[in-house]
């Protein structure tokens, strides 16, 4: 049993793995947020390094690769899911990982950061709301959206105007943090049924 002020295990899954990706940038700047925080403890997950394949086949490769990532979504009562926007949708690598797995993601909370062009990575974070949901997790109503995210970040990776993301992130991360305290608790309680 968990104290109720023990921090959350919040997992951040750095979910493109694209060449010449921005994900990182964008991982670098929320890992901060999560790290300043003294109610999360964070943890990676970058799609980038889960060489899983698409066929869904329980190969012996596969369960090795398995048991390097799946015990990191086990043990997290939240998720931060970043996802840029490819072709109006969240990428295919951030798929398959979600896909290889259920019950990690059950009655858990997952906040969703989103960056890419104009559309700043929206229409990809609202798919992913539907995805979760699927799986019983549950996404926390505001996001970080980053529009034009390459420009919005300097060369050392900085925010050139941290404002208006910096405030995103803090109400996203509190909204996360009820729901990942709340949902541990009840879980703690009566476990969920799916």
């Amino acid at each position: 049993m968990t104290s109720a002020t023990e921090p959350l295990n919040v997992t951040v899954v750095i979910g493109s793995n694209r060449h010449g990706r921005f994900g990182p940038v964008v991982a670098d700047w929320i890992l901060d947020h999560v790290r300043r925080r003294e109610d999360m403890t964070p943890e990676v997950v970058d799609v980038a390094e889960i060489p899983l394949p698409t066929s869904f086949a329980r190969t012996p490769e596969t369960a090795e690769v398995l048991t390097g990532v799946s015990p990191k979504l086990a043990r997290a009562d939240a998720f931060v899911v970043l996802t840029p926007e490819y072709n109006h949708s969240f990428p295919a690598g951030l798929k398959n990982l979600i896909d290889w797995h259920y019950g990690e993601w059950r009655a858990k909370p997952v906040a969703l950061v989103s960056y890419g062009g104009l559309a700043g990575g929206l229409r990809a974070a609202e798919h992913l709301r539907q995805v979760f949901a699927e799986l019983h997790a549950v996404t926390v109503r505001d996001t970080v959206s980053f529009h034009n995210a390459g420009a919005a970040f300097d060369d050392d990776g900085r925010l050139k105007d941290p404002t208006g993301p910096d405030a995103a992130a803090k109400t996203m991360l509190d909204q996360l943090e009820w729901w990942g305290s709340a949902l541990r608790e009840a879980k703690e309680r009566r476990p969920y049924a799916a």
